[in-house]
């Protein structure tokens, strides 16, 4: 029987494999940032898509980079996936922080689910649960974008005296705080189901709480798969980042 969370983590692992190669090839005969993007995240579609059909045949998939199939929403398995979160990252070399997404979600939730970040080497998954480190700063860090910070990175810092760290894509962000670089991870600015799915299949596992920004539960396999919100932190934080936010936004 096929291991669902061992699948996710090589299939991401190998997906954020070609493209590194993929990166370095175009960068060393001079492609610009667009044919960066573009490559990337067609051909890391293309190679997801062939091994999940392959692999998986009777299963849904749903990614960014496809036309969504409704026969998904029937379905009692679909892979969301994200072939490169963080395309303007992954196109500013040497960026580290951005990611590949994978993950299985049955009944709307992500039941497997892996997020790797090529540029740093490593791959977090539901098949290999990471242990979140203790902060060890004494400061309460939020991780927000490093281009479009967001109404709740100006709320964090000045309700809760939290310290801002700037990141790229939603996985390497919601990853941050799994890998204990972060406590907090509030986004308010729009997403879609396949920018938070992986990331929160993996912070769930390792015990963090992940919800929409009022609290409520994330949902994935809608028919609209626009997601706008997401909180990924610590669980000791949860009731007062939450309260915070409600009181502001």
């Amino acid at each position: 029987m096929r291991d669902d969370h061992v699948l996710a983590a090589d299939l991401a692992t190998r997906a954020g494999e070609l493209l590194l190669e993929i990166r370095s090839e175009l960068t060393s005969i001079g492609a610009d940032a667009k044919v960066l993007k573009d490559t990337g995240d067609q051909r890391s579609h293309d190679f997801l898509m062939a091994e999940l059909t392959r692999l998986v045949p009777d299963d849904a998939v749903l990614s960014e980079e496809g036309k969504d199939d409704t026969v998904r929403l029937n379905a009692d398995r679909i892979w969301i996936v994200d072939p490169v979160d963080g395309t303007r990252e992954f196109s500013e070399v040497p960026r580290t922080d951005w990611a590949v997404h994978v993950a299985l979600v049955v009944a709307g939730q992500p039941t497997a689910g892996a997020v790797a970040l090529p540029a740093q080497g490593v791959t977090l998954s539901t098949a290999d649960i990471p242990v979140v480190p203790a902060n060890s700063t004494g400061k309460l860090r939020f991780v927000a974008s490093r281009t479009r910070p967001g109404p709740s990175a100006d709320i964090l810092t000045e309700h809760l005296d939290a310290e801002m760290v700037p990141m790229g894509s939603a996985g390497a962000k919601a990853m941050a705080v799994v890998q204990g670089v972060a406590d907090v991870y509030a986004h308010t600015g729009g997403q879609f189901e396949w920018d938070s799915c992986a990331p929160v299949a993996v912070a769930r596992a390792a015990g963090l709480h992940t919800s929409r920004i009022d609290g409520s539960p994330l949902v994935y396999n809608n028919a609209d798969p626009y997601l706008p919100d997401l909180l990924v932190c610590r669980t000791e934080l949860a009731d007062q980042v939450l309260a915070v936010l409600k009181a502001h936004l």
